[in-house]
C-alpha cells in the first residue's frame, strides 16, 4: 500500500526526467505534492458567447472546430491554427511550434478555450488553454476555476496540473488531521481532506477560501505550539544564582545618584518592567523596542548593574566594532566612579591584548564585557555570565543569539531594537519574548524635517548646506557603496568624497567607510566629535550607535536602494541637538515600491509605521535577511495578511501546551510528529534571545 511519504514518482506521469523539475520545485515525496498550493486561481467557469468578446480581456468560450491545420511564416516558424465557432461568431486559437498538438483534435470536436483576446483582422487567441468536451470526466483546464502553481523552467501548468489531480484523486485520503476535535469545532475549521481537495480544484471561490483558511490555520498552529513550547521551557528552567545568594554591591543606588540626567518615565516603566524579572527565579527573556534615540543604552546600564550587584558578569553585543566601542567608552564614562571593570572584545585587538581580555573574562576580572560576534567564538569562558545584552537584535541570526546564551547557565537576556516590531512579527519571531517599548524620546531633542529632492535641486541643497555648517551645524553625506560598480548603477563614497571636497573646499571633510581601519575610523570619529570635521562623507557604517548632537544635517544619495528601517535609522543620527535637522533624500526610484518607500519616510518618523511599511512591502525575508528571523518557510501562511487566524492559532497552541506541555495525549501525537516534520530542529531556535 502507498504511502504519502513515498516517491512522487508513483504519481502517473511523472517519470525520472521530470522528476528532476519536480525537485527543483521542493516536491520529493506525494505529500509534498499535496502540499503544494496554486499561487493564484483563473475563473474560466463563466463561458461567453463569441459575439460577446472583448479585446483584451481574459475569457472563455465553448464551441466546435470548423478547420485546423499547420502553416508555416516568413521566420520559419509553424502555426498550427484552430478555428472555432459557437454560432454567435468565429475566433481562431493559434500555437506557435506545438505542431504536435493536431493529432489532439479533429473536426466537429466540441472545444473549451481560455485565454487572452486578441484582434488581427480576426478574433484571436494565442497559446489558450483547452479543454475537449470528451476528453475527459471532469474538466481541469478550463470551463472551471483553475489552478495555477508555481512553476520552474520547462514544467508546464497544464501537465502540472494533471498530475497534481491524480495526486488529489488518489491520496486525499491518506492525508492525516493533526487538529483535535474540539479546535475544529470551536474555530469552525473544515475537515482536512475536504482543504487539500479544494485548495487544488475548487468547485467556487467560497471553498477555496474554507480550504485556504484550514491550511493557514494548520500551519500557524504548529508554529505556534513551537514557541509556546519553547515559552515555556524557558519559564521552567531556573537562573545560576539565586538572590538568597547575592552578595549586594547596591550599584544601581550608586548609579542613580551619578547619573547626569533624568530619566523619561517610559525608561523608569521599562527599568521596573526588568527588576521585577531578574528578581524573579526565571531567567528575563525581554525585548526592547524603543525608536533611533530613545535611551535604550540607559536601560541596558541598569540591567547589567542588577545583575553585577548579584556577583555575575555582563556580555554586551552589538553587531559592528564602531558601535561595540562607542558602548565601551560610554560604559567606561558612566560607571568610572562604581569601580566596575569592562573589557572590550573585537577582532581587531592584538594577539597579546586579545589573550589578556579572554584571561580576564574566564577569571572573572572583567565584570562586563563589550563586543561584536567575538563574544561568541570558542575561545571565550566566562566564569559566571549572569546576563546577555543584545543591540540591534536583527542584525544578528537567531543561531548567534543562541551561542551567546549557551556561554553561561540560563543567564538573563535583553534584545534591543530601534527597528520597532509590527504587531504581525510579534506573534511569530518574539512571541516567546516578553516585550518592553520605550515610546517617548528624552527632551530637547530637535525636530527632524525630511525632503525628497530631485536631482536639478542638488546645488540648491549644496548651498543650505554652507549655510548651515556656517551657522556651527555639522553634515552626513552617506553613500550605498564604497567604490564604483560595475553590476549596480550606484554612487560610491570614494569617488564622490574627490568631487565634494572640490564642491566645499572651504569646509573639513572627512571620509568613513567598512574597509578602513580601525585607527582610520577611529581618528575620523574623534575629529567629527571634535568638530574638527564639517561634512563626514561616509557609508552606512555610521548606520547605528554614532552619537554626534551637533550633527543637523543628513543626505542620503540613492535614497530609494535603501530598506525603509535602513533610512529611518540613517535619519536617527540627527536631531540629537536642540536645533532644527534636515534629512534629504536624494534618489530616482523605478519602482512603484520604491516610490512608496521614499513617500513613507518623508511622511512619517513614527518607527513602528515605518516598520509595517517596510514589512509590508519587503516581506519577511528581506525584512530580516534570508536566516535572521528562525521562521520555518510558510507554503501558503502570509503573517500580514493572515494576521487575525495567527492570533486563533496562538490561542489555541497555548491552550492546548498549557493542558499538555510535552504533548504526551494519544490525541497530540500527530501534532508532536508534525512538529518534527515541518520545523525539524529549528524549532527551538524560533525567537530565541
Amino acid at each position: 500500500m502507498q504511502q504519502l511519504s513515498d516517491s512522487v514518482q508513483f504519481v502517473k506521469g511523472v517519470g525520472p526526467q521530470r522528476l528532476r523539475l519536480f525537485h527543483r520545485c521542493g516536491i520529493f515525496t506525494i505529500e509534498d505534492l499535496l502540499y503544494y498550493f496554486p499561487r493564484r486561481y483563473e475563473d474560466r467557469s463563466h463561458i461567453k458567447p463569441i459575439s460577446k468578446l472583448k479585446v483584451g480581456d481574459f475569457e472563455t468560450v465553448r464551441g466546435k472546430i470548423l478547420t485546423l491545420g499547420v502553416r508555416p511564416t516568413k521566420s520559419k516558424l509553424k502555426i498550427f491554427q484552430l478555428a472555432v465557432s459557437d454560432g454567435t461568431g468565429i475566433i481562431y486559437a493559434t500555437y506557435f511550434n506545438q505542431n504536435y498538438l493536431k493529432r489532439f483534435f479533429k473536426v466537429g470536436d466540441e472545444v473549451i478555450l481560455s485565454g487572452k483576446v486578441s484582434l488581427f483582422k480576426t478574433l484571436q487567441m494565442n497559446s489558450p488553454d483547452y479543454e475537449l468536451i470528451s476528453d475527459e470526466k471532469e474538466k481541469i483546464h478550463s470551463g472551471r476555476i483553475v489552478p495555477i502553481y508555481p512553476l520552474t523552467e520547462n514544467l508546464n501548468q497544464r501537465f502540472f496540473r494533471k498530475v497534481a489531480k491524480q495526486a488529489v484523486d488518489k491520496y486525499f485520503y491518506l492525508v492525516k488531521d493533526i487538529l483535535p476535535p474540539e479546535i475544529k469545532r470551536k474555530e469552525n475549521l473544515i475537515d482536512i481532506k475536504e482543504a487539500i481537495k479544494n485548495i487544488h480544484f475548487p468547485q467556487n471561490f467560497l471553498e477555496q477560501e474554507k480550504a485556504r483558511e484550514r491550511l493557514v490555520f494548520d500551519e500557524f498552529f504548529i508554529l505556534q505550539v513551537g514557541i509556546a513550547l519553547r515559552r515555556q521551557y524557558l519559564k521552567k528552567i531556573s537562573p545560576a544564582k539565586k538572590k538568597e545568594e547575592i552578595n549586594k554591591r547596591n550599584l544601581v543606588a550608586q548609579f542613580k545618584k551619578v547619573l547626569p540626567f533624568k530619566l523619561t518615565p517610559a525608561q523608569q516603566k521599562v527599568i521596573k518592567e526588568i527588576e521585577k524579572d531578574i528578581k524573579s527565579r526565571r531567567p528575563m527573556n525581554r525585548l526592547i523596542q524603543g525608536d533611533v534615540g530613545s535611551g535604550k543604552t540607559i536601560i541596558a546600564i541598569y540591567s547589567l548593574l542588577l545583575v553585577l550587584e548579584r556577583g555575575s558578569q555582563g556580555a554586551f553585543m552589538a553587531p559592528t566594532e564602531i558601535l561595540a566601542e562607542q558602548h565601551y567608552w560610554t560604559l567606561q564614562k558612566l560607571l568610572l566612579p562604581l569601580n566596575i571593570n569592562i573589557g572590550l572584545l573585537i577582532s581587531e585587538l592584538s594577539a597579546k591584548i586579545k589573550k589578556e581580555t579572554l584571561r580576564k573574562i574566564r577569571e572573572g576580572e572583567i565584570d562586563i564585557v563589550v563586543g561584536t560576534h567575538s563574544l561568541i567564538q570558542k575561545d571565550v569562558e566566562y566564569k559566571d555570565l549572569g546576563i546577555v545584552i543584545i543591540d540591534e537584535q536583527h542584525k544578528f541570526g537567531v543561531e548567534q543569539r543562541r551561542q551567546l546564551r549557551k556561554k553561561g547557565i540560563a543567564p538573563h537576556c535583553l534584545i534591543m531594537t530601534a527597528t520597532p516590531i509590527p504587531r504581525t512579527l510579534a506573534l511569530t519571531v518574539y512571541s516567546d519574548l516578553d516585550i518592553s517599548v520605550i515610546d517617548e524620546l528624552p527632551e530637547g531633542r530637535g525636530n527632524i524635517f525630511t525632503y525628497w529632492i530631485e536631482e536639478e535641486k542638488r546645488m540648491k541643497l549644496y548651498n543650505f548646506i554652507r549655510e548651515e555648517i556656517q551657522k556651527g551645524r555639522q553634515a552626513y553625506i552617506v553613500y550605498p557603496l564604497i567604490e564604483k560598480s560595475e553590476k549596480m548603477d550606484l554612487k560610491d563614497v570614494q569617488e564622490n568624497f574627490q568631487k565634494l571636497k572640490k564642491i566645499f573646499s572651504d569646509f573639513n571633510l572627512g571620509l568613513l567607510h567598512g574597509r578602513m581601519s580601525k585607527a582610520q575610523k577611529d581618528e575620523v570619529m574623534h575629529y567629527f566629535a571634535q568638530k574638527k570635521i564639517d561634512i563626514l562623507v561616509s557609508t552606512t557604517v555610521i548606520e547605528v550607535g554614532i552619537d554626534i548632537p551637533n550633527a543637523g544635517i543628513m543626505v542620503i544619495e540613492n535614497a530609494e536602494h535603501f530598506g525603509l528601517s535602513q533610512l529611518h535609522q540613517l535619519r536617527g543620527r540627527i536631531g540629537r541637538g536642540p536645533f532644527k535637522s534636515y534629512c534629504f533624500l536624494l534618489g530616482e526610484p523605478k519602482t512603484e515600491e520604491g516610490i512608496k518607500r521614499l513617500n513613507s519616510i518623508v511622511s512619517s518618523q513614527d518607527g513602528f509605521q515605518i516598520a509595517e511599511d517596510d514589512l509590508r512591502l519587503r516581506g519577511t525575508g528581506e525584512f530580516f535577511g534570508e536566516r535572521q528571523h528562525g521562521l520555518p518557510e510558510l507554503k501558503i501562511g502570509d503573517i500580514l495578511k493572515d494576521v487575525r487566524i495567527m492570533e486563533r492559532a496562538k490561542n489555541e497552541a497555548d491552550e492546548l501546551v498549557k493542558r499538555d506541555y510535552h504533548l504526551l495525549l494519544p490525541e497530540h501525537q500527530l501534532i508532536k510528529r508534525e512538529l518534527r516534520r515541518r520545523l525539524g530542529e529549528r524549532w527551538d531556535l524560533v525567537s530565541v534571545g
